[in-house]
């Protein structure tokens, strides 16, 4: 059975992954410039200045997602390149980049979905408080009508916030991506409760700029799968996968979905996190709680529960030498049926997968091409378990592989390659690897071919 007649096959980037020159034609200087010139900060001291050259190639990349049929094309604006101070003093040349950019999708047939935050923040506003400070969700708001304006006509589809989860968690828990703050509790779920400030205002903004188009989120976090499909696992998998208790609240889908969705944090939370979240300003959930048109899924893996006694779900142990990626991440394909499903029956509202994908030790073998049969394996799997959560009623409608190159992999730089097309750094060249030919027949065939 195929997927509906109208599903978006598509491929995703970011813009400091790809583009390079940051600070050409008047841009700025985002955090990630910032947080790569820290010692220690990225794998092998590498930043991306460079990355995959994106700004001045950014017609080869359209070029190979239109050779494999592809229907839409997931790319986000680097916020520091058009508004290099985040006060709205705004740089047209900037402006103009992302203008060819949406002009060549078109020509190309690509449909375009814009991401106005991947990580970006203008260096500017992090020195006045970042997302820790309320007035960056209003300077987001003004940035989003800006771009919504410009981009009037070109583009129909915006994503406002990319794993606003993982700019919490590893951004100012952990510290190990930009800005590396480490902050309490209480001061990381302030962070979080601006950044979905700034969703409600910026969607509220584009929607009045420019009536009609299509506004989502892109979450990700925790999922889970039952160990059988008894009742009993299932619903211990779905309770294990919505919990959010005060030691792991960050990384869950729920803490920003429920606000955006329902207009209230999450319910079934811990002590802790439930004082934490009744002290924040509650007249916010209202601005917070806009529906999204879509919401965004970013899956890669997931963990098997099963029911124990009285019910209480159970993580099941990864079986020794289980599968993994290049980059360690397990391979659990039946977390995109079962998650997408228990995503799906909570919220009810479209779904897309903005990021799935693997990162393989890929290389030039000696006859000029680029093998990747594990990618090829991961796809069929993963796209497999998507398709029976359609079937299974899921309102899924649509697919963007991440990603659509190589490019720089935050703070593990040049070490891991996520792309249906290889970079070769040293020249540039983009190879289109053998799963970029698997996937273009995917696409065609609408995945009657899985």
């Amino acid at each position: 059975m195929a997927f509906a007649k109208d599903f978006v096959w598509g491929a995703a980037s970011s813009a400091y992954q790809t583009e390079g020159s940051s600070r050409a034609d008047g841009g700025g200087e985002s955090i990630w410039d910032v947080f790569c010139r820290r010692p220690g900060a990225v794998a092998d001291g590498f930043d991306g200045s460079a990355a995959t050259d994106a700004y001045r190639r950014y017609e080869e990349d359209i070029a190979c997602a239109a050779q494999m049929g592809l229907g839409a094309y997931r790319f986000s604006v680097s916020w520091a390149r058009v508004d290099p101070y985040g006060d709205g003093r705004w740089n047209g040349e900037g402006f103009a980049f992302y203008l060819r950019m949406l002009q060549a999708c078109r020509a190309a047939g690509l449909e375009p979905y814009v991401t106005l935050y991947h990580w970006e923040l203008p260096q500017a506003l992090e020195d006045a408080g970042g997302w820790r400070s309320r007035e960056t969700a209003r300077a987001f708001a003004r940035y989003a009508a800006e771009a919504a304006r410009r981009f009037s006509g070109l583009a129909e589809n915006y994503i406002t916030l990319n794993e606003p989860e993982c700019t919490v968690k590893l951004g100012h828990g952990t510290g190990v991506h930009a800005p590396g703050l480490r902050l309490p509790e209480a001061r990381q779920l302030l962070v979080l409760h601006h950044q979905l400030l700034a969703h409600g205002l910026a969607a509220a903004a584009i929607r009045e700029t420019c009536p009609g188009v299509r506004v989502g989120i892109a979450a990700t976090g925790r999922l889970c799968w039952p160990g059988t499909d008894s009742p009993a696992d299932v619903e211990a998998a779905c309770s294990a996968t919505f919990a959010t208790p005060d030691s792991d609240w960050a990384f869950t889908y729920q803490m920003v979905l429920d606000p955006v969705c329902f207009g209230h944090y999450p319910e079934n939370c811990g002590p802790g996190l439930r004082r934490m979240t009744a002290a924040l300003p509650a007249e916010d959930l209202a601005v917070i709680h806009i529906r999204p048109d879509f919401i965004g899924l970013n899956i890669y893996n997931g963990h098997a529960v099963c029911a124990g006694t009285g019910k209480r779900p159970v993580y099941v142990p990864r079986p020794r030498g289980c599968a993994v990626t290049a980059l360690k991440w397990p391979v659990t394909p039946l977390v995109m049926n079962w998650g997408v499903r228990f995503l799906w029956q909570r919220y009810g509202r479209p779904i897309y997968i903005t990021e799935n994908g693997q990162s393989c030790n890929d290389r030039i073998f000696l006859d000029g091409c680029v093998h990747d049969p594990d990618r090829i394996d991961f796809l069929h799997r993963y796209l497999l378990a998507l398709r029976a959560a359609a079937e299974g009623g899921a309102d899924v409608r649509g697919y963007f592989h991440w990603a659509l190159t190589d490019n720089f992999e935050w703070s593990e730089g040049y070490r891991e390659r996520f792309g249906l097309v290889y970079i070769d750094y040293v020249t540039g060249a983009r190879i289109p690897k053998d799963s970029a030919a698997w996937y273009a027949e995917t696409v065609r065939a609408n995945g009657e071919n899985l």
